[in-house]
């Protein structure tokens, strides 16, 4: 089954070209020659780079996006490359007679649950420009699949970690390694996460099951883990003893207020401040039952197990 992978020297995308790549035909679709022998080059916010691609191909795993999803990020950035670049590709795609789409979303799209754990079917819209550009991407893949007569899915993505990524996780893993990033407190708070692999056979499976088509779904750990569940596992696998003490959260939401009166006066975001504060140690815990349910995915692989991955003490995990 001939795939074209967007993004495919991304974290994401790079353990979907390897995935795929076991096993048959695929194409990877860069911004820049010379990143990776034999990709397609092409541009999202230009249609026409975009046909040579698509051309022969059966599916589109469309990994690429501007992934900043803090709330200093450029408004302008997400609609055009999230949203507008969407739009081109799916155009492009059906217009070329590709069967298969899949999008790759993110739990953004949806209003923030505050304490609770929510479902697909959360009320409410997001709040900031990349979950407003990830939802406006959404309804474009279900507005083309009934166009075109295109398989289409949407995965909203919790966090995702595992080794040779760069989001939260992994920047804590470094701190913590380092030796200056301090145990979190036990708060009770709920943060959802996936490991990469478990990410990239969600994809495989969305992209050949009939009953994804049309489908939006969120894919997270079933367990979703405190802060301070998160800092042990980390800690435990860098070889360090468990920590005896720990951060007030009072006195890290003081810093965050700090750092976002310094961070003004500096004219740049700081490490910390009040939005990472929250990200701490506030709950962001997303149901992975729709795709459990309707599917039969479930996450396999734990945070103990992720963790040890991403820091390359464990064995390599394979896709699929």
């Amino acid at each position: 089954m001939p795939a074209l992978v967007t993004g495919a020297s991304g974290f994401v995308g790079g353990r979907l070209m390897a995935a795929l790549g076991r096993e048959g035909d695929v194409r990877a679709l860069l911004r820049r020659p010379g990143a990776m022998p034999g990709a397609a080059v092409g541009d999202l916010l230009d249609p026409a780079s975009l046909r040579a691609a698509c051309e022969g191909i059966e599916s589109v795993f469309h990994c690429a996006g501007y992934a900043h999803a803090f709330s200093s990020s450029d408004p302008d950035a997400h609609r055009r490359i999230n949203f507008e670049g969407t739009r081109n590709l799916l155009m492009v795609a059906g217009e070329a007679g590709v069967r298969r789409f899949v999008f790759l979303s993110s739990v953004k799209a949806m209003a923030e649950p505050g304490d609770a754990c929510v479902d697909e079917d959360w009320p409410g819209e997001p709040d900031t420009p990349y979950g407003r550009a990830k939802r406006a991407a959404e309804a474009a893949v279900l507005e083309a699949g009934a166009k075109y007569g295109m398989h289409v899915a949407s995965l909203r993505l919790a966090m995702v970690y595992g080794r040779g990524g760069r989001g939260n996780l992994e920047r804590m893993a470094r701190g913590i390694r380092a030796g200056w990033f301090p145990p979190l407190p036990e708060t009770g708070n709920r943060r959802s996460l996936v490991h990469v692999d478990d990410v990239v056979a969600a994809m495989r499976l969305v992209a050949q099951a009939p009953a994804a088509n049309g489908r939006t779904y969120i894919v997270a750990d079933p367990k979703a883990y405190s802060g301070r569940e998160i800092h042990d596992a980390i800690r435990a696998a860098v070889g360090r003893a468990p920590a005896r003490w720990r951060v007030p959260a009072s006195l890290l939401r003081c810093g965050g207020r700090l750092g976002d009166g310094l961070g003004r006066f500096a004219g740049r975001t700081l490490p910390l401040n009040s939005e990472v504060a929250e990200r701490l140690l506030g709950s962001a815990c997303y149901s992975p039952a729709r795709i459990e349910r309707e599917l039969g995915w479930r996450a396999g692989i734990g945070l103990d197990e992720g963790v040890r991955e991403m820091l390359g003490a464990g064995l390599p995990l394979l896709s699929g």
